[in-house]
């Protein structure tokens, strides 16, 4: 039997569902596999994946996340959980994309500071931690060992990984996201709601906000505009230094991320396209921390 009709099958026969079902696939995800499941009149989100070493990813961190992000009203409903598996409440809506995220800019900041606030304080058990300096050292180490084709570019990386960890600073702790693609956010026409909780931990909240403004292709007005809304105040210079050292870093572990999803992922995705945009668009972000 092939991989995807275990999954399939995996699926089909959890104990929850009522009846016989149907899963249907969900494209978009490259970290998960997903399906979208109907049962009694009621629509479910299946997600299926094992713990990623490799990335750091914990299907118990990301279970406790999800259900204490739902407490605090940002996420969906957990309804069922399993080694490997999570079913979440669906939710009726639209998918972002990143204009989606720039027309709607006060409600988007409003709900990652609700997140940033409140999944905290529902969160049970121990709490993993998401520091992008750590993640980036260790994605080079994992590089290095597997011969990676980009390998003699890591060392200049990690210098330049180490200056942008100087030039953040001091950083207050919030439970980040840290994965804020558009594809994360859906709107169901009353209020958003933020999903998909892999890469949960404690973080600065400028990760979080530089990812923003990073996978959302974010104008110099619009970040400073995200900021004011998030820190209620406009950034004054030493913020703005600070946050777009975070973007910066921000990048280069998406960066990163693609290169070990080279060596290691199976999902059918061109990691390598998405790989060589990631490292020219962290270019463009030290050459903006250059200049300010």
């Amino acid at each position: 039997m092939s991989g995807a009709a275990n999954t399939l099958d995996k699926v089909r026969g959890l104990a929850l569902w009522r009846g016989k079902v149907d899963p249907r696939p969900l494209t978009g995800g490259i970290t998960n596999t997903n399906f979208l499941v109907e049962d009694a009149g009621r629509r479910y989100v299946v997600r299926v994946g094992e713990d990623i070493p490799e990335h750091g990813i914990s299907r118990a961190a990301e279970l406790a996340a999800s259900r204490a992000a739902h407490a605090a009203g940002v996420s969906p409903a957990v309804l069922h959980a399993e080694p490997g598996i999570l079913v979440l409440d669906h939710i009726e809506g639209r998918t972002f994309a990143a204009e989606d995220v720039r027309a709607d800019l006060d409600r988007v900041v409003a709900l990652v500071k609700q997140a940033h606030e409140g999944v905290q304080l529902h969160l049970r058990g121990g709490a993993p931690a998401f520091w992008v300096f750590h993640v980036v050292r260790d994605y080079a180490h994992r590089l290095d060992a597997a011969g990676f084709r980009l390998k003699g570019e890591l060392p200049r990386l990690l210098t330049l990984a180490e200056r942008l960890r100087r030039a953040v600073g001091p950083v207050d702790l919030v439970f980040g996201h840290n994965d804020l693609l558009p594809g994360n956010l859906l709107d169901d026409g009353k209020r958003l709601w933020l999903i998909d909780w892999d890469y949960c931990g404690f973080n600065s909240p400028l990760f979080d906000l530089g990812g923003l403004a990073s996978n959302n292709g974010f104008s110099p007005a619009e970040t400073e505009r995200a900021l004011t809304l998030y820190f209620g105040t406009p950034p004054d210079a030493a913020l703005t230094h600070s946050f777009q050292a975070m973007l910066a870093a921000s990048l280069l572990r998406e960066a990163m991320w693609s290169m070990v999803s080279e060596v290691h992922s199976s999902i059918d995705f061109d990691y390598r396209a998405y790989t060589e945009d990631n490292l020219a668009r962290f270019e463009a972000a030290l050459e903006t921390l250059d200049q300010l």
